[in-house]
């Protein structure tokens, strides 16, 4: 079954509070997303760790109820 966005969204905000998140179904199914995420949780880190944090704010549901996530991560620049 797949993944609505709103349910999406709620883990990624209870997950990064302070993000910037924008999310958009690439398939129109709910099943494939890109999710753009801007966060001070991923200040320091490595592409891979910050990915590594938004595949465990989704608790397990990568693979099963969600497909396919694009991901780009990064903190925010500080302009």
């Amino acid at each position: 079954m797949p993944m609505p966005v709103e349910e999406l969204r709620r883990y990624l905000v209870e997950a990064f509070p302070d993000a910037e998140i924008a999310i958009e179904d690439l398939a129109g199914d709910g099943d494939h997303y890109r999710a753009r995420i801007v966060s001070t949780a991923f200040a320091g880190l490595p592409r891979v760790r910050q990915h590594q944090m938004v595949y465990s704010a989704l608790k397990g549901r990568m693979g099963g109820e969600l497909h396919a996530l694009a991901l780009e991560t990064s903190a925010p620049s500080g302009d």
